[in-house]
């Protein structure tokens, strides 16, 4: 599991996110063949695959950023003094499969994201 980051990327500067390649499902078909991966198997030219398996490195990278985002601000608003049905820290670490810990990391990580505009409160 990722730790935490600042809403800084250190390659893109402040406030600014990469702008990934697009992810497209895998037809069912596809998916039932272990060896199949994005069509990576079937590109031949080694420049070709690497530039599209590095597409998909990056998308994948923001998309678990992004997703921990989300994450972040799910507990933080769960983790709300004001709600009525607050959860405790120990209890969000055992919804989301986290240590209290890291649970604490990202109520605070999720504060700050709301605080920042990042991303805004459902």
């Amino acid at each position: 599991m990722s730790e935490p980051h600042s809403a800084t990327n250190p390659r893109t500067g402040p406030g600014r996110r990469l702008k990934p390649a697009p992810l497209l499902f895998e037809p069912s078909e596809a998916t039932a063949d272990p060896e199949h991966f994005f069509d990576l198997e079937s590109i031949e030219d080694p420049r070709e695959l690497l530039a599209r398996s590095t597409e998909l490195t990056l998308a994948f990278r923001a998309a678990a950023d992004r997703a921990t985002e989300f994450q972040a601000v799910a507990a933080a608003q769960l983790a709300d003094p004001q709600r009525f049905d607050r959860l405790s820290t120990a209890m969000i670490a055992e919804r989301a499969d986290w240590t209290e810990d890291y649970a604490r990391k990202m109520v605070e990580y999720g504060r700050e994201l709301m605080r920042a505009g990042t991303i805004t409160e459902a």
